[in-house]
């Protein structure tokens, strides 16, 4: 009833946060942080997540995210695009864009599959399909 209690030790590894690995291990994504502005063309091979401000043309080879905060002031090509944002230019998305009940585009809008919560609004021409 009252034995000695075992306490079993528990090994933790610790993996290295610098290095490719790390950077592998975090998906690949580029982030540019709130505060962080960008003049010009931008163009990423991998995933972006934007929550500061591109002055100019964006190139995404993968999905762009934008957050709350995030605004494009320049025409944006990707493949998939999650906007929160503000984006004044063309939009143009080969596959799938999510419009959030926080975005606002003013301009011109090209996707092939477009989703819209409510909330969300655009200004300008938008073709779908």
């Amino acid at each position: 009833m009252f034995g000695t209690a075992t306490k079993s030790k528990t090994k933790v590894e610790k993996k290295p946060l610098n290095g490719l690995n790390g950077i592998k291990e975090a998906g690949e994504t580029c982030v540019i942080s709130h505060g962080t502005i960008i003049e010009g063309k931008f163009k990423a091979s991998e995933n972006v997540r934007l929550d500061g401000i591109l002055k100019g043309e964006v190139k995404c080879d993968k999905r762009l995210v934008m957050g709350e905060k995030g605004r494009v002031e320049g025409n944006i090509d990707t493949h998939d695009a999650i906007i929160m944002g503000n984006v004044e230019g063309e939009l143009k998305v080969a596959g799938t864009l999510t419009l959030k009940g926080t975005a606002l585009i003013r301009g011109t809008i090209v996707a092939k599959f477009m989703i819209v919560e409510e909330g969300a609004r655009y200004f300008g021409e938008c073709n779908i399909g």
